[in-house]
Formats: C-alpha cells, structure tokens, sequence
C-alpha cells in the first residue's frame, strides 16, 4: 500500500510540471498591466488568459497526467484512456445528467456534482484508467477484432468501467465531497496554523515520498483550498470571491524565506564545519546545491544530505519549513508559485494582484539564513554530527564529489554499476529529482558508494530504490535507459 501510494505521489509530477508553464504566462500579463490585469491591455490579457487555460482544466490534467504516469510503459494509450474515462465520468455526474437518471429536478441535486470536475476526480480517474492500461494493454481479441486488440482495446474498456464507476460514485461522491469540504474547512479555520502545520508535515514526509500527495489537498480543488490555481488567476480569482488578498498564497509563502535563504544557512554551516581536508569539495557541492535551491527552489540536494546522516537537524528543518510558514500566514506576506518557491517563480509572482507584501519575505528570508546558520552549526559542533565533510577517516558515505562534475551518462552508468547491474534491474522511472527503480534484490544495492556519486540513496522496500540525482534526473533516466 505504501509503495503504491509512492507511484501515485510520483505519477502527481506530470500533470504539476506543466504549472510552471501557466506561472510565466500569467507573471508576464500582471507585469504588462498591474493595475487592470489585463483589462486595459490586449497583450497582458492575452498572457493572462493563455494561463488561465491550463489553470481552468487541471482536473483534466490529473486524469491525462496520472494515467500516463502510472502506466507501465509510459504509453499515450493510457493518456488517451484518462482522458476518455474522466469525459464519461464528468459527463455522467453533471447535474443535469444526475437529474435526469435519479428523476429529480436540478436544483435537489447535491451541491457535490457541481464540483465534479476537480483534481480528487482527476486522480481517481487517472489511476483506475492506469490499471486498466497495464491489465489490457497486451490483450489480444479473436480474429475478427484484432484490430482492437492491445492498446487499442484500453480506451473501449476504460468507457465501459467508467460507467460502472459513475454509477457507484452518483451515490459516493456526495459522502467524499463532504468529507473533503470539512477536511478543508477544519485547516481554513485553523487559519495559519494549519499553515504552519501543512509545511511541517510537508518536510516530514519527503524522505518517503509522499510530500506530492500531501501538497495536492492544499495546493489544488482536492478539500476546497485549491490554493495554486487561486494564486495563479490572480484578478479571476478576486472577481470571482475565490481568492482573497492577503490570504490566497498561505501555503506557498512561506517556504520562500526556506528555499532561498533558511537552507542556504544550512549548507553554509555545512562548508564551515567540514574537516579542512574536505571543506574544498565540500564548498563546491553546497554551492551548487545552493545555487539551485535559491533561483529554483530545488532543495533535495541539500535535504539529503544531511537527511539520514544527521535527522535532528531534518526535523528541526522541518519543524523551521512550519514556523516560516505560519509567519508569513501571520503577517499577511503572499507570493505563490507554480513550479517551486525559488526566486524566478517569486519575481514571475510579484506582479500578481494577490502578491501581497512579497518583498517582506526577503527580509524573513535574511533572519530564516541566521537562524538555520546558528542552529545548524551549533548543534554539528555540540553533538560532532557526520554532515558532509565531517565524516570519519575511511566514511564510505562521503558527500557525492563527481554529482555535479559527471556527464548525465557517467551518472548512469555508475548507478547502474552500483545497483547490482542490468540482471538485478526490473523497471527504470523518475519524478522531478529522483530516480525511482524496481530491481530484483534491494540488498545488492551499493549504497554507500552511491551516496559518493549522487546525493542520497532510499530504499522503501526489498524490491524499490530511489536515486535522488536532482533536476537533471529525467536525462540520467534516459542514458539508463539506453543502458539497459
């Protein structure tokens, strides 16, 4: 179960890496025209509106992504089955439809299936169009309809499933919806407290790989909070009562003053506690590290690199992530983002009507660096803990020297060396920053040599492996691929 919900965290990213496509469209119509937001200029509602159109339909997005993303060979057979189960489901579930089928009229309908079209029905589409995928893709017909055999077959079978699930949905869906909606309510109330609570567990849960699953109750219409595409529609959302200045952005803002600053104190504290023997290559790595924390908002290879050989300090990172965020609540500071909280996504934002004191940030950003510094290099010195280039003489776990210096085949060719070779490799796959690989036997896996070539290394399970390689991943991926 665990696993799988990993697949599904993981499968989250395709349908999410197409925001950041949407936060430049619109950052550039709010820059045009800040004031009218597009109303008083024809290219800033041109931006604004091309934005907007990947905003309005992210359900749509889950159901395509998320198929596409847990099929078993990343087949556009399965996108196409996403997309056809989430048309008969919505379809099927509109209010009208509804009316009809139960004979009542539309306004004795639940209030539920006006929100029908919402990423929790993207998801659950997606994953059932998924399996499906994997279960026929390979099915073959008698003769006389071979020629709806395999792929083809998936979409013709995920129309007929998806009746059956609207079915079950037209008396479920009401129960889940409410279930949701007071879910979302109970962390609205709790105002930013919920918020500061939201990045705790946010943190908490990247070394297992559920933060993705976490975020999308928060960040999209999953529990009515839907806090991303508020942001990003800027003006829309004011229009419309769905975004309120000041407030819209609590659960992206304050992980601004962490990304760019609060983890850049951490490696600092890093370079400076490292054994003189080791401060050089450990001042390369942070630096690149920090580099793609601080424009990007890619914090993984710093996280991990202090993650397992160090957790007190993860936690007390996490419990900081919590502490950023409920001040930023607090003080009404709001910038949002649409791939993560670097400084390209805060500059895209900056324009947006709902960017609210953004700037303030910065100056939290500043205090956040003092802080993690101090604390970071306290209590390495105080309790002698083995962060990068403090590690004992003969330390196999040294910090990933060749990561950043290494082609994208060099990488994968070491990786593959250490995870036992193509004979213990079953299924090569990857999310934003890791490599997720099934092999045969967990135990034949190299870790500490690999953690000197990349910047961590998980094992989940006897037959699961994560690679942490950083943003370059999916072209690591590729060169494996070749590999094997």
């Amino acid at each position: 179960m665990f696993s799988y919900l990993q697949k599904i965290g993981r499968a989250l990213m395709v349908p999410v890496a197409v925001l950041p496509a949407a936060a430049i469209l619109m950052g550039i119509g709010y820059w045009i025209d800040p004031v009218a937001w597009g109303g008083d200029n024809i290219f800033a509602a041109f931006f604004i509106k091309s934005g907007g159109a990947i905003i309005d339909n992210m359900a749509l997005l889950f159901a395509v992504g998320v198929a596409y993303g847990m099929s078993k060979d990343k087949d556009g057979s399965a996108a196409l089955a996403g997309l056809v189960g989430f048309l008969v489901v919505t379809t099927l579930l509109s209010p009208a439809a509804v009316a009809a089928i139960q004979g009542v009229d539309v306004d004795q309908v639940s209030a539920a299936f006006a929100k029908i079209q919402n990423p929790f029905i993207g998801i659950l589409v997606g994953v059932i169009s998924a399996e499906l995928y994997n279960r026929f893709s390979e099915v073959e017909l008698p003769k006389a309809l071979t020629f709806f055999s395999g792929r083809r077959l998936v979409p013709i079978v995920t129309s007929f499933v998806m009746m059956g699930a609207s079915f079950v949905l037209m008396y479920v869906w009401p129960m889940i919806f409410d279930g949701l909606v007071g879910f979302g309510i109970g962390i609205k109330d709790m105002g930013p407290a919920g918020a500061g609570l939201y990045g705790f567990f946010n943190r908490l849960l990247i070394p297992v790989g559920l933060h993705h699953a976490l975020s999308s109750v928060f960040w999209f219409d999953v529990a009515g909070i839907n806090d991303i595409p508020n942001f990003l529609a800027g003006s829309k959302s004011i229009a419309e009562g769905t975004a309120v200045p000041g407030v819209t952005g609590m659960y992206q803002a304050g992980f601004f003053p962490i990304m760019m600053f609060g983890l850049l104190g951490a490696a600092l504290a890093f370079i400076h506690t490292a054994k003189p023997e080791n401060k050089a290559s450990v001042t390369s790595i942070m630096m690149a590290a920090g580099f793609a924390a601080f424009f990007t908002g890619v914090t993984e290879p710093i996280e991990f690199s202090f993650m397992f050989v160090a957790p007190v300090l993860y936690v007390i990172h996490a419990l900081l992530t919590g502490l950023s965020l409920f001040i930023a609540a607090s003080m009404h500071w709001m910038a949002g983002f649409g791939f993560s909280a670097g400084l390209v996504d805060l500059v895209l934002s900056s324009g947006n009507p709902l960017a609210t004191q953004w700037y303030m940030l910065l100056v939290q950003g500043a205090a956040f660096f003092v802080i993690y510094y101090v604390t970071f290099r306290t209590i390495i010195v105080k309790f002698d803990l083995k962060t990068p280039g403090r590690e004992d003489a003969g330390d196999e776990a040294a910090a990933p020297a060749k990561a950043g210096k290494a082609s994208h085949a060099d990488v994968a060719g070491k990786v593959l060396e250490l995870v036992g070779g193509k004979d213990n490799l079953v299924h090569i796959d990857n999310c934003a920053t890791r490599l997720r690989l099934e092999v045969k036997d967990s135990s034949l896996v190299n870790d500490a040599e690999l953690k000197r070539h990349v910047p961590g290394v998980i094992k989940p399970s006897k037959t699961a492996v994560q690679v942490v390689v950083g943003p370059q991943v999916e072209f690591v991926a590729n060169e494996l691929k070749k590999l094997v």
